[in-house]
């Protein structure tokens, strides 16, 4: 998939949360660090329509996020911070449902699809759990599962290995380097998005550095440690 920024900015009244920027995103992973505040979820969420630019456009493959925002919303999941606040159900195969069953889904199909989702994210043993029983990293596979049965080209993460411990960031890890889909990861965990093809480092509403994850990672540090 193809994300095309074109001057888009976001301002809320005189405050400047982004400045005009203009790229085109289109590698498998996406790496986006900077310190808090630096405009990164901002501009992730700019990318799937949670918000609107105040100026410019952004398109995906074409759709652009404002006018043709439904067709945009099914092609790029997002993934919260906080994924029990994207949890919606009290029981996870329902909730893991609840979108494809929202488009049409039904009987034998809609199970078949679950099911393959449970199990290709190694969760299959939660499918009647309640969220408030699972840990950190099996909040974060069940809500990228809850994504990805959708079918969507692209995969947005804010934080996903946030106030994890170590075996779970490595859980996560392992999820989002396995994903057939492109993905996008705002993290301060840089191990997470070193390996990736492309980093973008933001600083003050703007970015600093775009290139190789590596050059960025550097980037980012100098930033962080003058």
């Amino acid at each position: 998939m193809r994300i095309t920024f074109d001057r888009a900015e976001v301002r809320y009244g005189d405050k400047v949360a982004l400045e005009p920027l203009s790229l085109t995103l289109a590698e498998r992973r996406i790496g986006v660090i900077g310190l808090n505040g630096s405009g990164k979820t901002t501009f992730a969420r700019l990318i799937n329509g949670l918000v609107k630019p105040s100026g410019g456009t952004v398109a995906l493959d074409g759709l652009d996020t404002v006018k043709d925002e439904k067709a945009v919303l099914t092609r790029a999941g997002f993934i919260f911070q906080n994924p029990a606040n994207q949890i919606i159900l009290p029981i996870i195969r329902d909730d893991i449902a609840f979108g494809p069953k929202s488009r049409g889904l039904k009987g034998a199909a809609l199970t078949e699809a679950v099911d393959r989702v449970l199990a290709r994210f190694g969760i299959a043993h939660l499918a009647d759990r309640r969220p408030h029983e699972l840990s950190g990293g099996e909040l974060q596979l069940v809500a990228l599962a809850a994504v990805v049965v959708t079918a969507p080209d692209l995969v947005i993460f804010d934080e996903p290995t946030n106030q994890l411990d170590l075996k779970n960031r490595a859980m996560v890890k392992a999820a989002i380097d396995g994903l057939d889909q492109q993905a996008i990861v705002i993290s301060h965990d840089l191990d997470l998005v070193a390996g990736f093809e492309r980093a973008l480092v933001f600083h003050d509403g703007r970015i600093a550095f775009d290139g190789s994850a590596p050059e960025a990672i550097t980037r980012y540090r100098e930033i962080a440690l003058p």
